[in-house]
């Protein structure tokens, strides 16, 4: 009687740990890319490092953008970090567009937010509307890029890294941010 009993609940637990090992896998693989994201950036823009450091907090996102002629979309995934408190929240992001353009990057995108709220903001409200043109040929440490973002959230600055891809465009892009509930978990 006993041994079916314990037989079930190894069966059943087997799965749980399997699936929380691979949610610590994705946290693992999204602190390496943000490591990655924010060791690039320090080298190419300095001043960034002092102005993540007394941020009240930052984010750091993948993300695959494709554009055909009008259209252009996207999606990636990252984390926020607070300063305040040390928290990561993790994070999935979609996004679509309409302008002129043509390819396809694999690019990184910090956001770096000078007030809590901004923050608080991104991570409960996760939109952005933001403008965008650039110019983008790139394969590993191979390549080049010219790009400009506006964006209209307030108390934030944004960094564009491309890691690879070819794309040239000029949109209008609405993306929205939105909590991994599964990375989330503990």
């Amino acid at each position: 009687m006993l041994r079916p009993l314990i037989a079930a609940l190894i069966i059943f637990a087997l799965p749980m740990t399997a699936y929380a090992d691979k949610n610590d896998k994705n946290r693992a693989k999204i602190h390496k890319m943000a490591n990655e994201t924010l060791t690039r950036l320090y080298k190419e823009q300095p001043k960034a490092r002092t102005e993540v450091k007394n941020a009240k907090g930052y984010a750091v996102f993948s993300n695959i953008g494709v554009n055909v002629i009008f259209l252009s979309g996207g999606g990636g995934k990252g984390m926020v970090h607070s300063n305040v408190s040390g928290k990561n929240t993790y994070m999935k992001m979609g996004s679509a567009g309409v302008g002129l353009g043509l390819g396809i990057k694999d690019f990184r995108a910090v956001f770096v937010f000078n007030t809590e709220k901004a923050m608080n903001q991104f991570v409960d409200k996760g939109w952005d509307f933001s403008a965008q043109a650039d110019a983008a040929a790139s394969s590993g440490d191979k390549g080049g890029e010219l790009s400009e973002a506006g964006t209209v959230m307030a108390g934030t600055t944004i960094y564009q890294l491309t890691k690879n891809g070819l794309a040239l465009q000029a949109t209008l892009q609405g993306t929205k941010y939105w909590k991994d509930k599964k990375l989330n978990k503990k």
